[in-house]
């Protein structure tokens, strides 16, 4: 399978990714509200919490979608995205940890985490919308830094963000060629 291709599984199986960035767009909105209704801590617990069903969401939206949500066996960038997802949980927990001090660090770190991570999506979906995406979710988290916004603000800044490029995803899916309409 050459890299084309297995770019092109990857676009298939998930709905180009728009799936995972519509299931991870909606644990940070879920977030915010909580983050409105219970409080800044509840929001992070929120988050982790969400952010454990975002890829079975995501494979779920996948085949609702009329796409396999899994990759052909030896699809040589499934290793790729399972790296990816590695280095995101190891930095998780300085997440948690910057959370302690501050519950807006959390937001504001996993914002830079999840920024670096859809910057190799460009490389696994053969997509450049995804360096669009990481740069616009890490600026965002530069500039939330830099307004001391509250937990409710960062939660609906990556909320907004990434259901807003959700869409964009989606539309450039359906377009794929051999995409089910």
């Amino acid at each position: 399978m050459s890299v084309r291709e297995a770019q092109a599984d990857m676009r298939l199986a998930y709905l180009g990714g728009a799936a995972g960035v519509f299931a991870s767009g909606f644990a940070w909105l879920v977030a915010g509200i909580v983050g409105l209704t219970v409080s800044p801590y509840g929001a992070v617990a929120a988050l982790f919490i969400g952010g454990m069903f975002i890829h079975p969401a995501a494979i779920l939206l996948s085949k609702l979608a009329g796409r396999p949500g899994k990759l052909h066996p030896g699809n040589p960038l499934a290793p790729l995205a399972l790296e990816g997802t590695v280095w995101m949980l190891i930095l998780i927990p300085l997440a948690l940890y910057l959370a302690a001090e501050w519950a807006q660090y959390f937001f504001i770190a996993m914002l830079l985490i999840i920024g670096g991570r859809y910057l190799t999506f460009a490389t696994l979906y053969g997509t450049r919308i995804y360096w669009l995406l990481g740069a616009v979710v890490a600026a965002s988290a530069f500039a939330l830094i830099a307004i001391k916004a509250s937990v409710v603000t960062a939660a609906f800044t990556g909320a907004a963000i990434e259901l807003v490029f959700a869409l964009l995803i989606f539309r450039l899916a359906r377009r794929e060629p051999g995409a089910p309409s």
